[in-house]
């Protein structure tokens, strides 16, 4: 009579090392990753995995450094999650299980990553020492060091770091002024394109979904700078003229970002810069079309994944507010005030709900987005970034 698997499983000493692995790996109760997602918890350097399909927390993960200005990015299966954190740290999560896979530190001080359209390279964008570095995202080994030296012969901070079609990268050297386009090949040394002079501090930056436009806004001038990466031979070009500071130099408390990339019905929805308003330009004419009226300095403005909303939130000292712009009328249609705090929000993949991160009140609110109903309350640790797998597959995320 020949001994059954489960005899075999207990007997046999590789069967028993065999049960362990698949155990710790999660395999033993195998699960996809496509509601997954991490919260950031910023004042302890670590964060939680949730699950927004019943929003849960399903654990915890510590000791990833100074996270007070992190962002995530993931592996193509949506399986790993890169931690850019602002102490240099660059650390590879395995949201499964729960542990970190890998840490090393790269830089000094590092302010976001990008991975490549085929998942296999990491770039990680710095402030000190200014540049971007690259590392093959299985091993976290650097493959390449590109210092962002300007014309001036200095190293410039780096920011607006994003992830371009045909594994290659775009970012602004906010110091310096200039653009650079990155175009990775394993076989040779990168190939570099540079746009200088572009503007005064270019301070953050966006790619379109469809991975075409490139725009960066200026912190030390009006306007902003385009360049259409479909015909990268035309060089920059300046849009919106007056959407920066404006004649009149407002205080600016916390800079807005760019990276929702709220693009909706043909239009682009940009908060402006010590304004309390949102920017509306056409995507067609990159002409602006409006301007909306809010309730304070507004930082982010992201797009509900059907297009039909805009969701807002503010800088301190209005940041326990959001308000929600409806597209096809340009119009607030409704406020909240969840609580202090509110520094981050992030829609479930197809848009139903929202997550907001009140990092004063230590707590993540989830909302309705038909209803405007908070539906679910989780703890949390100074909580900032929220980040869901969906943004695997998604360009400039």
């Amino acid at each position: 009579m020949k001994p059954s698997f489960g005899r075999w499983l207990t007997k046999s000493a590789t069967g028993l090392l065999l049960l362990t692995l698949l155990i710790a790996m999660g395999c033993a109760n195998p699960r996809g990753t496509g509601d997954l997602g991490l919260v950031i918890e910023r004042a302890s350097g670590s964060l939680q995995v949730v699950e927004n399909s019943n929003n849960v927390s399903l654990g915890g993960v510590t000791g990833l450094g100074d996270l007070s200005h992190a962002a995530a990015v993931f592996s193509r299966d949506g399986r790993y999650a890169f931690i850019c954190g602002r102490d240099g740290g660059l650390s590879k999560v395995d949201l499964l299980t729960r542990q970190v896979v890998k840490r090393v530190m790269q830089s000094g001080n590092s302010i976001g990553g990008a991975i490549s359209q085929d998942g296999r390279l990491l770039a990680v964008a710095n402030y000190s020492p200014g540049g971007v570095r690259i590392f093959d995202s299985e091993t976290l080994e650097m493959k390449w060091d590109i210092p962002a030296m300007g014309a001036d012969g200095k190293l410039s901070k780096v920011v607006g770091l994003a992830d371009v079609p045909g594994k290659s990268f775009i970012f602004s050297l906010f110091d310096a002024g200039e653009i650079w386009l990155l175009e990775v090949n394993e076989q040779k040394e990168p190939q570099i394109q540079k746009w200088r002079q572009v503007g005064a501090q270019p301070y953050d930056a966006l790619i379109t979904p469809d991975g075409r436009y490139y725009l960066a806004g200026l912190f030390g001038e009006d306007g902003i700078v385009l360049i259409d990466l479909w015909h990268p031979e035309q060089g920059p070009r300046r849009i919106l003229q007056g959407y920066g500071r404006g004649n009149e130099k407002l205080p600016v408390y916390k800079m807005p970002h760019l990276r929702g990339w709220a693009m909706a019905d043909q239009r682009i929805f940009l908060p402006s810069i010590g304004h309390h308003e949102v920017l509306v330009a056409d995507v067609n004419s990159w002409k602006e079309v409006a301007h909306i009226p809010v309730h304070s300095q507004p930082v982010f403005a992201m797009v509900r994944p059907d297009k039909r909303q805009v969701w807002v939130n503010f800088a301190f000292p209005d940041n326990d507010t959001i308000q929600v712009i409806d597209v096809p009328t340009l119009k607030v249609v409704k406020q909240l005030r969840p609580g202090k705090g509110i520094m981050h929000m992030e829609f479930t993949p197809k848009g139903e709900e929202v997550w907001l991160s009140l990092r004063d009140e230590n707590r993540i609110e989830v909302y309705r987005t038909d209803t405007f109903e908070r539906v679910s309350t989780l703890p949390a640790n100074a909580p900032s970034g929220i980040f869901f797998t969906s943004r695997a597959h998604k360009i400039g995320l």
